[in-house]
């Protein structure tokens, strides 16, 4: 407590204050409200009536207040979801730079350690909305549309003509004539039991319906967006599959994909996404990195892995990359090495540009083709072919059979898809990682990043996130980060491993 209290003093809060208006007064300090709230996520405290309560019983909270009465925990909510979204990233900054200036934090002699975790969002498991869907039942209402509005016209005989294209604007335009056809009719349109209701009041009231289906599709559609679903309690978040699996089903739940960087221990950055997979986050939150902090060595696991993410590295003269590729474990195991269905186990002529299958014969390469990645990376594959599979005695164990596959094995010739730029990096990086900094490097990622993740869930006991929307969640997560560094400075202090920044693994 005293060394939070210490460490949040030397920070500046012009950002936070900005965020108040000028008008009236600030019924409490936005410090003392920060520090509240900051070690109330260091004790496992993250729910404001908890906050409230610890405020009233905790001598340490009523320590941190310096003599203030205890703030009501409406107050702290109103704190941390219209104040701390603007400065809560800055208030980490100043902190990683206070770490840095006292030597505690070295990107010259540590690395930047990146990964990421699913955290459950604060939505119901039931409330999904799949775009695959939605855009299915769209499609069926517009076919529904174009087979009964002509109906629907020839019911009360206007003279209106049925668009060619029937979209949300020409419906909107056909409504539009219908009530002007009810005004000069001068119909009265009625409701309820006993009353007959006209054709063109039926046709009014379907068209109504059939666009707030439209619109309510539409919506969906553009809240999905690059995802395919999304959650109805909490639009931000993304349905996608959890490790912790309490309810022991195996069903996807709604959660954040919460990304996060350690430098000697401690937490420098954070991206929080609704991407289910880590190979997206990579870019953009290595870039947010760069431009606050002077990264040189990234190390990753192999989620991260992508021939995209090589190329962004491989680009930039400072930027050195760490990763394990996908299948470096399973090249050990004996069944990788005895399928002579893969590229792998097959010999390379690289002046003719041909492999050489089991069997002796020669896959050419026949085309080359370029694939375009959801983020608007272009990859080059080449394609490689056999002509001599047609009796081959060994045809069921190279060319694997999908039960989507029409056509039969006997017709099927084998072929490689491959990319000669992402075998090539992924090569390199198999010789880099097995030198001996890659191999220290492996070790700390897997003791520094993981560790994070371990000593929030387990020790700090945040599993869930409280709050909803993505600026909300990004709040929770920042606080968590920061009483994180606090506890894990307190340990090293008190262990005696201060400026210690890479842990050496000892041998027996």
């Amino acid at each position: 407590m005293r060394l939070l209290n210490a460490v949040t003093e030397e920070l500046d809060y012009t950002r936070l204050t900005a965020t108040y208006s000028r008008l009236g007064r600030i019924e409490y300090s936005p410090r003392l409200l920060f520090k509240i709230v900051l070690y109330g996520c260091s004790r496992g405290i993250y729910k404001t009536r908890e906050l409230e309560r610890a405020c009233r019983e905790n001598v340490n909270f009523m320590y941190l207040l310096e003599g203030h009465p205890a703030p009501d925990h409406n107050t702290i909510a109103r704190f941390r979801r219209e104040h701390l979204p603007y400065a809560v990233e800055d208030l980490l900054n100043q902190m990683v730079k206070q770490l840095v200036d006292h030597g505690e934090i070295s990107f010259e002699e540590s690395a930047v350690f990146i990964d990421g975790t699913k955290i459950e969002a604060n939505a119901n498991r039931y409330s999904f909305v799949w775009k695959t869907a939605v855009t299915k039942n769209q499609c069926k209402l517009g076919e529904k549309i174009a087979r009964e509005l002509p109906k629907q016209l020839e019911a009360f005989g206007t003279g209106i003509t049925l668009p060619s294209q029937i979209t949300v604007q020409r419906l909107k335009k056909l409504r539009k004539q219908l009530y002007a056809a009810k005004e000069a009719r001068d119909l009265v349109f009625v409701y309820g039991k006993g009353h007959h209701k006209s054709g063109l009041q039926k046709a009014i009231e379907t068209i109504n319906s059939w666009l707030e289906r439209l619109k309510r599709y539409n919506l969906d559609i553009h809240i999905c967006g690059d995802r395919n679903n999304y959650s109805k309690t909490d639009p931000d978040a993304t349905f996608m599959r959890m490790k912790e699996d309490h309810m022991k089903n195996g069903q996807l739940k709604p959660g954040y994909n919460v990304n996060v960087a350690t430098v000697s221990e401690y937490i420098i950055g954070n991206y929080i996404s609704a991407d289910r997979t880590d190979t997206k986050t990579f870019i953009p939150f290595l870039e947010k990195l760069c431009r606050k902090h002077p990264v040189k060595r990234v190390v990753v696991d192999s989620g991260y892995e992508s021939e995209e993410n090589y190329h962004y590295v491989d680009g930039s003269e400072q930027l050195s990359l760490f990763v394990k590729p996908s299948n470096h474990e399973q090249k050990k195991k004996r069944k990788y090495k005895s399928d002579i269905g893969r590229r792998e186990n097959m010999a390379y002529d690289e002046e003719k540009d041909e492999y050489t299958c089991a069997q002796g014969k020669k896959l050419q390469a026949v085309a080359v083709k370029k694939r375009k990645s959801e983020t608007g990376y272009v990859q080059e594959v080449t394609v490689y072919e056999c002509a001599g599979c047609k009796d081959c005695p060994v045809k069921e164990k190279c060319i694997r059979q999908k039960k989507t596959d029409k056509t039969s094995l006997e017709e099927r010739v084998k072929r490689l898809n491959v990319s000669k730029y992402f075998i090539q990096q992924r090569e390199a990086m198999e010789q880099k990682i097995s030198t001996e900094e890659g191999i220290l490097l492996r070790v700390n990622r897997s003791i520094q990043s993981e560790g994070v993740f371990a000593m929030i869930k387990e020790d700090m006991n945040f599993r869930r996130f409280l709050t909803r929307g993505n600026s909300n969640v990004m709040v929770e997560w920042y606080l968590v980060s920061m009483a994180y560094n606090l506890l894990k400075l307190h340990h090293k202090i008190q262990t005696g491993r201060w400026g210690k920044h890479l842990v050496v693994p000892t041998v027996a």
